[in-house]
This record gives structure tokens, C-alpha cells and sequence, in this order.
């Protein structure tokens, strides 16, 4: 059933929301959409100003579309079994909003110890689960072509084992 979500929100989400089809992000506890906001169509004397003009814009779309965007929600979280969180997009500012923080258990040896600790000695996090979350985010960062290599070769692969057999 997960298969149709994106198809699912295309026909639920309001036309005049957002400029494009949304962006569709989805795991196994939730469902993101982020969608780009009409452009600003005023000057601004510099960045700074233009982002924040990007960032009260953003503000005033998610309070006018809050009771919509609640029940949608109601609705995907009862048919998905998924939490959804919302984001918004306009020029060069993305901000997310309602989005899930969920705890990973891992085990780490005393090296990768050692570097989650000299992060947060350094600053950069103020906790171990901060600094594996800000290690996370630069890995992907960094790696986003491979990733999106992986994630294409295990669509193909979930394609193949759909033609095989029943078992």
C-alpha cells in the first residue's frame, strides 16, 4: 500500500499549495512533504533580508494551511500507519516542521567513542547523540551520488523480486 503515496498526496494536497509537485520523502515511521512556495516577487537589499523575508513567507503559509494540513495528516497516518511531517520551500530557505526525532540504538567501540567525544569537547554537538547526528547529516552530505546509487540498485532489485515467484 505504501507503493501509492505519493499518489495518494498528488490528489489530496490542494492544488494552489505549492508551485510544483511536492517532494515525497518516506521510511518506515514517516512521511515528509516539502513543497516549493510561490516566488517573491519584491527586492530586497540583501540576502540576509531576502531570507528572511523566504522565512516569513514559509511562516504564513504553514499557520494558514494548519488545520488542512492536520487533517490530511489524519488521514495519511491512518491509511500508512506513518507519521507525516511537513516542510516548505521558498528560493534558497527549506524549513521542516513537525518532523520526527527517533532514537537509533547503535554500539560504538572506543574509537568511534573517541570522535563523538572530541566533537562535543570541540563544540560542534553538545551530546554524543548530537554528534553521531551531525556525523550522519556530513556522510550524507557527502556521499549523496552514492547513496542515490544504493537506493537505485535496491529499487531494482524489490522490482526483481516481484516478477519471481510466488512462494
Amino acid at each position: 500500500m505504501s507503493d501509492d503515496i505519493a499518489a495518494w498526496f498528488s490528489g489530496r494536497l490542494p492544488d494552489e499549495w505549492f508551485t510544483a509537485t511536492p517532494d515525497i520523502t518516506v521510511d518506515r515511521e514517516e512521511i515528509l512533504i516539502v513543497g516549493t512556495l510561490p516566488a517573491l516577487t519584491d527586492e530586497y537589499a540583501d540576502d540576509a533580508a531576502r531570507a528572511a523575508a523566504e522565512s516569513g513567507r514559509i511562516s504564513r503559509w504553514r499557520e494558514s494551511t494548519r488545520d488542512d494540513r492536520i487533517e490530511i495528516a489524519r488521514q495519511a497516518e491512518h491509511r500508512y500507519r506513518r507519521k507525516v511531517a511537513w516542510g516548505a520551500r521558498q528560493g534558497g530557505t527549506t524549513e521542516l516542521f513537525t518532523t520526527l526525532s527517533i532514537p537509533v540504538m547503535t554500539r560504538l567501540r572506543q574509537p568511534e567513542r573517541l570522535i563523538l567525544d572530541t566533537l562535543v569537547d570541540a563544540g560542534v554537538a553538545r551530546s554524543r547523540s548530537d554528534a553521531l547526528a551531525w556525523t550522519v547529516r556530513l556522510v550524507g552530505k557527502h556521499a549523496e551520488t552514492w547513496l542515490a546509487d544504493l537506493r537505485q540498485a535496491m529499487s531494482k532489485v524489490e522490482d526483481l523480486r516481484s516478477q519471481g515467484p510466488d512462494l
